[in-house]
């Protein structure tokens, strides 16, 4: 990850909530490390509510700083990092301000990065601003999801923008493709012999991808209700991760070997028939419940939600793909707010021996599972069977866990480390390719559309359970059970 490349990193929407959480403790971490950032590269911060460079590194220091390093904050690194920081007062809304931005950025050595972190209505118009001032020459442009509302507002989105950037100079990024667990999938599939002959519909009994919060909708109730939970997390984290659990050996990992691969199981998902999404999709909305013994409010009372709101903040779906390797294996993705735990976790359940003289036990599907754990703690552990200790053959799962930190002494990199600096160098791999985009919003179009002209409310759960019931149900019909219920 080491580059000696001139950079300049321009960010829009500099005070947001993601550039505080997000970007610039990621980009301190880089620092921190030593030779991850060329020495020369800067950071050049924009919005409109500051006043000027010092104001800024102040809102950096009270707002940033307690985001960055959880085993506390290394002063002289912090004091340096500072130093990368400028500042230039922008209105967005206005395009002849961009040549501040231009003046700023003049002579400057190396590639330009221009990361907008805000909202997609000014995804366009940032990007003709910056090629009225000349500024979309030699540089890279990070795009944040939502991209788009459909398809068709997200191919407007892109053909807007791709009058402007060439497609190798736009990045889509999606964090959890950037996580040390995704990474070690394709190292465990591609990198070894042992998984690949068992990575099949012979072998494969069922796989569930699931992202679950705790949070509700926080502060972001207004976007939110204009969303969903299918919108905001599974059009883009959950079927790329499923790209990646799915796609066959690309013959490299240069970028569109990968995303060709990726494209390749999005365009063979089944489409789903209109008539049949009540029995493969389930959408819910959370009420009031507990949350580690705290009460917590309806989703329907939440700051910025309609009283009468339809939005779902749950989502089960049942996905088959239509392939050589998959063809009758389900996968099972999930995703919600105010959920019972904050996990993020792709399950493999393998089937079951074809006879066991050792009890029923072996007989079990699931028995033997991978699960590769991305939030909170970041572990891939394999489940199997041994027998228990004492007088006869009684069985016991137990595990082997993938424990990084015991065989590698460097800590793992965050998701948005790694991705940034891959924006940096040049890398595409882990970001979204405009087709691959185009196929998954194919695919989630005719349940959005579906669920628009039923107009039927979601399905209730509490807050500090696991969903509606039906989710469990959906996958009863296929006699086995989300992870949880094993227990």
């Amino acid at each position: 990850m080491q580059t000696d490349s001139s950079f300049t990193f321009v960010l829009f929407g500099g005070t947001g909530d993601l550039s505080m959480r997000k970007i610039l403790p990621a980009l301190y971490e880089a620092h921190r490390a030593g030779g991850m950032l060329a020495d020369s590269g800067k950071i050049v911060a924009v919005a409109r509510h500051i006043a000027d460079r010092a104001a800024y590194i102040d809102w950096v220091d009270e707002h940033v700083k307690p985001h960055v390093s959880k085993n506390g904050v290394d002063e002289t690194a912090w004091a340096s990092f500072l130093d990368r920081i400028e500042f230039v007062k922008i209105d967005l809304g206005n395009p002849e301000d961009f040549t501040l931005l231009r003046d700023a950025l003049s002579g400057r050595p190396g590639i330009r990065v221009f990361y907008l972190a805000t909202g997609p209505s000014l995804f366009v118009p940032i990007c003709r601003a910056l090629a009225s001032v000349g500024l979309n020459e030699n540089s890279r442009i990070v795009l944040e999801k939502p991209l788009g509302y459909d398809l068709k507002s997200s191919n407007a989105i892109n053909d807007a923008v791709g009058e402007i950037f060439a497609e190798e100079q736009i990045y889509r990024i999606d964090h959890y493709l950037g996580k040390e667990p995704v990474q070690n999938l394709l190292a465990l599939r591609f990198g070894n012999v042992l998984f690949e002959p068992l990575w099949r519909r012979e072998w494969v009994e069922s796989i569930q991808i699931t992202i679950a919060e705790e949070l509700g909708v926080e502060a972001r109730g207004d976007f939110y209700d204009n969303t969903g939970a299918l919108r905001d997390m599974v059009q883009n984290h959950l079927l790329q991760l499923l790209s990646i659990v799915a796609m066959e050996p690309p013959h490299s990992m240069d970028s569109d070997s990968v995303r060709d691969e990726k494209l390749r199981v999005l365009r063979a998902l089944k489409p789903i028939d209109p008539r049949d999404i009540g029995k493969v999709a389930v959408r819910g909305q959370y009420h009031a419940g507990v949350i580690r013994g705290s009460a917590v409010p309806a989703y329907a009372t939440e700051p910025g939600v309609k009283q009468d709101s339809n939005t779902e903040t749950f989502v089960a779906v049942k996905v088959e793909i239509e392939n050589w390797r998959w063809a009758g294996v389900p996968f099972f993705l999930r995703t919600g707010k105010r959920l019972a735990d904050r996990v993020a976790e792709i399950v493999v359940n393998f089937r079951a021996v074809p006879h066991s003289a050792l009890g029923a036990s072996a007989l079990r599907g699931g028995a033997n599972r991978l699960v590769i754990r991305l939030q909170p703690n970041e572990t891939i552990r394999l489940y199997c069977l041994a027998k228990q200790p004492g007088e006869g053959m009684n069985l016991a799962s137990v595990h082997l866990d993938l424990a990084f930190d015991r065989f590698f002494r460097e800590g793992q990199m965050e998701a948005y480390q790694r991705l940034l600096l891959d924006v940096i160098n040049g890398r595409l791999a882990l970001f979204v390719r405009r087709d691959e985009q185009e196929a998954a919003w194919r695919w989630v179009e005719p349940i959005l559309n579906e669920w628009a002209a039923a107009n039927k409310p979601p399905k209730p759960y509490a807050a500090g359970t696991w969903g509606p019931a039906a989710a469990s149900a959906m996958l009863a019909q296929h006699g086995t059970c989300w992870l949880e219920e094993e227990n």
